[in-house]
């Protein structure tokens, strides 16, 4: 699987920095933040990258959180986030801080994410009656009805 993907991209902010890969066989390209920014606990902050991109029809932007900054006690609240490939606004990474203390600081040109780009297979939903879903070991049940953990 070698196919590789163009997403092209521009900078919105003077100091804004390309997504780069931080090793070869790394999944996901980081983003940085152009601008310091406080992040309050319990409140999201969008927080600027100063970039803007266009991915291919059929792909999308995961947009991950650092294992370093959750290590800091940094997470994101919507955990995943997705840049369409119909989108064409700045790129911005929601934050916030369930440290100790009530903020935290992150500096300007500080690695706050990272994005995956992912295929977006083509999905059409057909309505059937309840019958015709078919049956399974699991059924209707959900929210750990497969086991305790």
């Amino acid at each position: 699987m070698n196919d590789e993907v163009e997403v092209l991209f521009t900078r919105l902010h003077p100091d804004a920095q390309p997504p780069i890969q931080g090793s070869e066989l790394a999944a996901g390209w980081d983003l940085r933040t152009v601008e310091n920014c406080e992040i309050k606990k319990g409140i999201s902050s969008k927080v600027p990258t100063g970039l803007a991109v266009s991915i291919p029809s059929g792909y999308e932007g995961q947009i991950r959180a650092r294992s370093s900054l959750g290590a800091r006690g940094i997470i994101l609240p919507n955990g995943i986030g997705t840049i369409d490939a119909d989108y064409r606004g700045q790129i911005h990474v929601l934050m916030t801080w369930i440290g100790e203390g009530d903020s935290t600081i992150i500096e300007a040109g500080e690695r706050i994410a990272q994005m995956v780009i992912s295929p977006v297979p083509k999905v059409r939903f057909i309505e059937v009656d309840a019958d015709l879903l078919g049956d399974t070991e699991r059924g209707g049940g959900g929210f750990g009805s497969t086991g305790r953990y």
